[in-house]
């Protein structure tokens, strides 16, 4: 919370404010990294249809921010989200005077909702999922939010499930509109700079022609198991190498000491940036500390571990590897994206396992079948294909209802 401490209870800086002075502005708001590439999406797809309007994007952390500083366009303005106490909310809609405000999935603070319709600001809900736990939550505490979720001016749904659920909260049936998942076309390769993972590999001595596991977005206690998975995996197939991305950077020193007794030699990537000289065969897991970085490591990886969705429950987001053609494999918590989920497992995109011990086995399977990897991948990258969309239908529905 220190950078940007003041923009959290409302305090924005005079430059931000200026340079949205004098035109209609659209604030659009998302959580972390995964809803601001859905933002991302959305502007480009709403620029020509707003022409003369600027945007806007806030963030609650600081992997979002991240993000924004890296991909927002010039000529739109970021902050972060501001705690939901009444004097924080007024202090940021008081600066920055949004003609409108789009909320991306599942965020839904009731001062700051209470404020917009005060205003008579007309708040969007796009790329909304409702799990089955904030399901519950919300229909309990349906005394604040129906009233809430009537006042929406529109809603995006992920698919049907979501919008029936919706509809049961008190969004107006009128309002919702079945729009697909827009994580489907964030996840698209962008074409942006790309890191040179295999540079950084030849630091490590990784050989051209190593087997790379990447597990990606790793939660407390798939580290551990995946340490010991891939030594026993080595006997098999001795070109293997890990690369682990933990879904929280600042549990780095946490995951090293957690490997420690395994055995496992880690190297970190902040140690490759500070060129930190490495023997020759002396890593057999690169621990990826740093933010922003785990798609380019998907784009070399032989095969990809979805985390979140062995030892946590909810899992993490399947689609950018999918996107990238690659095989992969998760567990069976995958609560947050069970029909994306259950769309790779059908559709052959996937392999989804009950335990640590299918894992093991799933892992050996599609290191020794080169062509099983390929038929994954392609299937996978087909449901991609298929499901993409979601962003330009979310903002025909957003700018059909401003420009009304």
């Amino acid at each position: 919370w220190q950078r940007g401490f003041g923009e959290r209870f409302g305090r924005i800086p005079l430059a931000k404010t200026e340079a949205l002075r004098g035109a209609k502005v659209l604030w659009l708001h998302a959580v972390s990294v995964g809803e601001v590439n859905v933002c991302l999406q959305l502007i480009t797809a709403l620029r020509p249809r707003l022409a003369g309007w600027k945007f806007l994007v806030s963030t609650t952390t600081s992997t979002g921010m991240g993000e924004l500083e890296k991909k927002l366009p010039v000529d739109a303005q970021r902050i972060y989200y501001p705690v939901d106490f009444p004097s924080s909310v007024q202090h940021a809609l008081v600066s920055v005077h949004p003609n409108a405000v789009v909320l991306v999935e599942a965020e839904f603070w009731p001062n700051f909702l209470w404020q917009l319709q005060d205003k008579g600001l007309p708040v969007f809900l796009a790329n909304a999922r409702v799990s089955q736990k904030s399901f519950r939550g919300y229909r309990r505490a349906g005394f604040i939010f129906r009233e809430l979720f009537s006042g929406l001016a529109a809603v995006g749904a992920q698919n049907e499930a979501d919008a029936g659920r919706l509809r049961e909260l008190g969004c107006r049936a009128a309002s919702i509109h079945v729009t697909g998942n827009a994580k489907f076309d964030a996840a698209a390769p962008t074409g942006g700079p790309e890191l040179d993972v295999a540079a950084l590999l030849r630091q490590l001595s990784v050989p051209s022609d190593a087997q790379l596991l990447v597990a990606g977005s790793t939660h407390a206690g798939e580290e551990v198991l995946l340490a010991r998975m891939c030594l026993r995996l080595r006997v098999r197939f001795p070109r293997l190498f890990l690369v682990l991305v933990p879904r929280h950077f600042e549990r780095t020193r946490a995951v090293v000491e957690e490997l420690r007794p395994s055995g496992l030699r880690l190297a970190l990537r902040t140690d490759l940036t500070e060129g930190k000289a490495f023997a020759p065969d002396s890593a057999d897991c690169l621990l990826v500390n740093t933010t922003g970085e785990l798609r380019h490591f998907y784009r070399h990886a032989t095969v990809v571990f979805v985390g979140k969705s062995l030892t946590a429950k909810g899992g993490q987001n399947p689609i950018e590897p999918a996107a990238l053609g690659k095989a992969m494999v998760f567990g069976p918590h995958m609560e947050n994206f069970r029909p994306i989920a259950a769309d790779f497992v059908s559709s052959d995109g996937a392999v989804q396992v009950a335990d640590a011990a299918g894992l093991e086995s799933a892992l050996a399977m599609l290191l020794a079948d080169g062509a099983r990897r390929e038929q994954l991948g392609a299937n996978a990258l087909r449901v991609v294909q298929r499901n993409q969309g979601a962003s330009g239908r979310t903002a025909e529905m957003i700018a059909a209802r401003l420009l009304a």
